[in-house]
């Protein structure tokens, strides 16, 4: 997942010839029903997830169940789906550092969020923290982005899934893509993650029907509008025990609240 490779460092007042860890990022290009529909740059890592999480995400697929075969080999993905594809999107790129617009926003068209979901101030906290705690990968190289995906319990909201890759996109997909194949319901859940919350993520969201987001990060404006259209509950700068929610936030409540 990274390899130590040699650089130089500036350390007190001069260079030296040292090594550091750089996380690994590849192709993958995805085929469906053998045409090719994109090419992704992503940590090697949960292709499969990966590769679900984003034909659902772009609208694709409505449900896992549509896949009739996924075939992974080296950097290829090939997907046969039951029905007939009648538009792909142009051949395109996505790099790992930002989206490129690979979902179209027709606002007319926009999903709407279906949940009665509360979440605690507590919750939100101790999911950010866990994304830190949890990856070793991101400790060593710094150069991951981290989402989680996070379903509630009776001890309270645990992490289904830590996903680990290059692109905070990327990420997400994979989340999306490991609920679907494990039928999570969500509704129930929130998504952490270490980046900006930009409008694609907030749109990925309001696809899987997932309530709230939160990030140790910023967040854009377009990702607030969309948010208020679909119902999504934003919150960024999520660090200590502060916090900023931009929208719906009737769903955070505090313990006290909650009990």
């Amino acid at each position: 997942m990274h390899k130590e490779l040699e650089c130089l460092k500036f350390r007190d007042g001069k260079f030296i010839v040292s090594t550091h860890e750089v996380i690994n990022e590849e192709p993958l290009s995805i085929s469906i029903n053998g045409r090719h529909f994109v090419t992704a740059m992503i940590s090697p890592q949960m292709k499969r997830e990966f590769v679900i999480g984003h034909l659902f995400s772009e609208g694709v697929i409505k449900s896992s169940t549509e896949i009739e075969s996924l075939q992974l080999s080296d950097n290829t993905a090939n997907v046969i789906i039951a029905h007939p594809v009648k538009v792909l999107a142009a051949r395109k790129t996505i790099v790992s550092g930002c989206g490129t617009g690979s979902s179209f926003l027709d606002e007319s068209k926009l999903p709407t969020i279906h949940s009665t979901m509360t979440i605690t101030v507590e919750d939100i906290l101790s999911g950010i923290k866990s994304l830190i705690d949890h990856s070793e990968l991101h400790q060593i190289t710094g150069g991951v982005h981290l989402v989680g995906l996070f379903d509630k319990y009776e001890q309270g909201y645990v992490a289904v899934l830590i996903a680990e890759d290059v692109g905070r996109h990327n990420a997400l997909d994979k989340v999306i893509g490991f609920g679907l194949t494990k039928d999570i319901e969500f509704q129930k859940t929130f998504v952490a993650s270490t980046g900006r919350i930009s409008s694609e993520l907030a749109l990925k969201c309001a696809t899987a029907n997932i309530p709230v987001i939160a990030s140790r990060g910023a967040t854009t404006s377009l990702a607030i509008k969309l948010a208020e259209k679909t119902g999504l509950c934003i919150i960024g700068f999520v660090r200590g025990d502060k916090m900023n929610v931009y929208t719906k936030a009737e769903r955070i409540v505090t313990k006290k609240e909650e009990g």
